[in-house]
């Protein structure tokens, strides 16, 4: 049986049963059991956002080491745009670029000039005919999820289009076998350095019947002051940057759809404003758009919460670093705007969507029903105290026998009280 490799974690040891991530998970994956979280894998979607509420430091993303890279003979860097905001008075990104050949890559590969060629193929697809508007962007990894667990009446309205990070890989690759024609591509070691753990679980899981071409995904977090000790500003570097402004922007909320040059876009980010924005399209809420971009973390990928840098900061600073860039250093022939194959993928991963009590029919019905005569004697205050993040949630655990009624302790108080006072 398929098992879902997730890279949230939950360290026991740290966890004290407190409710703050019981009540930010956005799929309710997370239940207070024995006095600890419990995070269920089937509705997990990685965002991470139980890591950046969590008080205690008992959520963790499990990376990999950069050691786990000596096992290949050529080793190819993918710096995420978000990289280049995470480093104060930059001002040239070949710094970056050039500090990462000093750790040991032999190569780098900028997921900023693989973003600006996706921006092309999204600008021609968005030309066809007979496509399911608005297009969803398949960038976010935590949204695709979201989507196959918690709305999969939208599948259709995702673009079928690898992200960034994989044609970067794809990319990557292929110059390294042109370039260097003794190599054989099991020689060849492609590494993600990641904001989010969402890309991180992508990685690991593939994406359906894909399987993808990074072999080792880093956090920036484990690789900022490795690579910050081997920048050394006022040096020259050679000129290794191949993107521009449309590539960077990718790293903050909105970048992606402004490169479409179409205003008919909406772009949101934050994983609750992302659900909010799924749940009007799924009810044909929204105004008619060409487009939507959605990102999990607060300011898009600036905001993930493998990054050291406040996301605000880190986004002013690619400001910066944009002003003085070409729009664009990347272009294709009419040949290959044609969307290729290797960009576009074909299927999506089979979940059960969590909304889904039971695969009969009936039975989900009179579950349904059960639940909401349950709800109806809950006393409709969320507290959390059951280990539920909310009283709806809490009477779907009973009705699947995952907990008992008695664990309301509200409604054990008002029923002794009730008691209490009868025998006065």
């Amino acid at each position: 049986m398929y098992t879902y490799e997730h890279s949230v974690y939950l360290d026991v040891e740290k966890c004290n049963g407190c409710t703050t991530c019981l009540k930010h998970c956005p799929t309710e994956a997370i239940r207070i059991r024995d006095n600890h979280a419990v995070i269920n894998g089937e509705r997990c979607i990685d965002c991470g956002e139980c890591i950046r509420v969590c008080p205690h430091s008992a959520k963790k993303a499990i990376c990999n080491k950069l050691s786990d890279m000596d096992r290949f003979k050529y080793k190819i860097a993918l710096p995420a745009p978000t990289l280049y905001g995470q480093f104060d008075n930059l001002d040239d990104v070949d710094y970056v670029l050039d500090g990462l050949l000093k750790l040991g890559f032999d190569d780098v590969f900028e997921v900023s000039a693989a973003a600006e060629l996706v921006s092309i193929y999204t600008r021609n697809y968005l030309k066809k005919k007979n496509i399911k508007k608005p297009l969803i962007s398949s960038a976010c990894p935590a949204v695709m999820r979201l989507i196959c667990l918690r709305f999969p009446s939208l599948k259709e309205n995702i673009i079928p289009m690898l992200p960034p990070m994989e044609v970067a890989a794809r990319l990557a690759r292929e110059k390294a076998l042109r370039e260097h024609p003794d190599l054989k591509d099991s020689d060849i070691g492609v590494c993600f350095i990641s904001p989010c753990p969402a890309k991180v679980s992508y990685v690991r899981n593939g994406f359906a019947e894909y399987e993808s071409l990074v072999d080792v995904v880093v956090s920036i977090k484990d690789i900022y002051f490795k690579l910050i000790s081997k920048m050394k500003y006022g040096e020259d570097v050679r000129s290794l940057s191949a993107s521009g402004m449309i590539g960077i922007g990718w790293a903050t909320s909105g970048g992606e759809s402004t490169a479409i040059f179409n205003d008919s876009y909406l772009a949101a980010d934050g994983i609750d404003n992302c659900n909010k924005v799924l749940d009007q399209i799924e009810n044909g809420n929204i105004p008619p758009l060409e487009y939507i971009e959605l990102n999990a973390c607060t300011g898009g990928c600036v905001g993930g919460v493998l990054t050291i840098q406040n996301p605000f900061i880190a986004k002013a600073r690619l400001q910066g670093l944009r002003r003085y860039l070409p729009v664009s250093q990347n272009f294709l022939s009419k040949e290959d705007e044609q969307l290729p194959d290797s960009v576009m993928f074909d299927d999506f991963p089979v979940y059960k969507p969590i909304s889904r009590l039971s695969d009969s029919m009936q039975e989900s019905m009179r579950m349904m029903l059960e639940i909401q005569k349950l709800r109806e004697e809950l006393p409709g205050i969320d507290c959390g105290s059951c280990g539920a993040p909310n009283c709806r949630a809490f009477a779907e655990d009973i009705v699947k026998k995952q907990t008992n009624l008695e664990n309301c302790l509200i409604r054990q108080r008002t029923l002794k009280k009730g008691e209490s006072d009868n025998d006065g």
